[in-house]
């Protein structure tokens, strides 16, 4: 999954979905996309990438406890 860092605007590929989609992880391993090659894997903090539009990613992806942040008619309608 390609992905940008917010800092430098570059995109980065994540292979290892089951750690970006883990909240309990802080970061992961990415090859930066810029340049002509592809570089070296290095680890990136989720809180230091976008998507590509700039949207943040969930929470669910990020925050361990996000439903218990989630507003109370989010948390109900989980369960309906």
């Amino acid at each position: 999954m390609l992905l940008m860092e917010k800092r430098s605007g570059d995109l980065v590929r994540v292979e290892n979905l089951g750690a970006l989609f883990n909240p309990f992880t802080g970061q992961v391993m990415a090859r930066d996309q810029a340049g002509e090659e592809e570089q070296d894997w290095a680890a990136y903090r989720k809180t230091d990438l976008t998507f590509p539009s700039g949207e943040e990613l969930p929470l669910s992806w990020t925050e361990p406890e996000y439903r218990k942040n989630m507003p109370p008619a989010h948390k109900h309608a989980q369960h309906a």
